[in-house]
């Protein structure tokens, strides 16, 4: 992990480059979306992670201009609205957020929870594939589903279903850490994002968290990020303080050690969001 920065990559199996680290929209309200976007920008961020649902997808593409960049130096992200199941309505997901945000292409478009049964996954999973050939989607993966659902998909895909599984967004911190689907993703050799990698701020008193905060002299919110980095993951902080966008890139001048990461591995499953992913149909 030396030598990394914000502005070091990884590579998708696309062949397309993921910043490693990203700022997340959720919640973020459409009529502050824009401004903290180009906050996020100018603090170096060339990652923004919005979705269907979130409402800020033409924010976090008119960010870009007004903070004089151009669309291709930053990775945009949006996700199928979780009701667009099936082939039809997904399809129509993506051509409603192309047209929303006004710009031809995403880099990664994610299907944004197991929903649908098996038909409506597989039939959304259709239109994404259907995206990427046209190139109104870079890359294409899924957020949410548990080790069930991508062994359907992945099943799918080999007797012909086409694309890869290449990107999984999921929950992920020091207490939902998921070994099962992040093995089961790295594997492949897809890219593992962490939403919520800062729990949401409702674990940051924890004498862990505040000890090794205290040794490092970082935040918990930025030893949070950290641990995501050397877990491989590409974390999704999200703020509307303009302080703590920028404190939240500060993650790259110091390295949790061993001793660290076993303090900060816990046997918990404790989500602190929705879990799509133990969803049974």
């Amino acid at each position: 992990m030396h030598g990394l920065s914000l502005v070091s990559t990884r590579k998708i199996l696309s062949g397309y480059d993921i910043p490693m680290l990203g700022y997340g929209l959720y919640q973020v309200p459409v009529e502050v979306a824009e401004d903290v976007t180009v906050k996020a920008l100018k603090a170096g961020y060339r990652h923004i992670d919005s979705a269907a649902v979130y409402r800020n997808e033409r924010e976090s593409v008119s960010a870009v201009e007004k903070a004089g960049l151009k669309r291709s130096d930053v990775f945009l992200t949006t996700k199928v609205s979780p009701r667009a199941t099936g082939y039809e309505a997904a399809k129509e997901s993506i051509r409603g957020s192309l047209e929303k945000a006004k710009t031809d292409y995403f880099d990664l478009i994610l299907l944004h929870a197991p929903f649908g049964a098996k038909e409506g996954r597989l039939g959304a999973w259709r239109a994404l594939v259907e995206a990427q050939k046209t190139g109104k989607a870079r890359s294409i993966g899924v957020s949410n589903f548990g080790v069930h659902h991508l062994e359907e998909l992945e099943e799918y895909i080999q007797s012909g279903g086409g694309g890869r599984i290449e990107v999984g967004q999921y929950e992920l911190h020091p207490w939902l850490a998921r070994a099962d689907l992040v093995d089961w993703l790295h594997k492949r050799g897809a890219v593992v994002e962490a939403y919520s990698p800062l729990a949401r701020g409702t674990r940051m008193n924890e004498p862990t968290i505040q000890a090794i905060s205290k040794k490092h002299k970082k935040t918990p919110a930025q030893i949070l990020i950290r641990w995501s980095l050397q877990k491989g993951f590409v974390p999704l902080p999200k703020s509307a303080t303009p302080e703590r966008i920028k404190e939240n890139t500060d993650v790259f001048d110091f390295e949790l050690d061993e001793h660290d990461m076993k303090l900060l591995h816990t046997e918990e499953y404790s989500p602190c969001a929705w879990d799509p992913t133990t969803q049974r149909d």
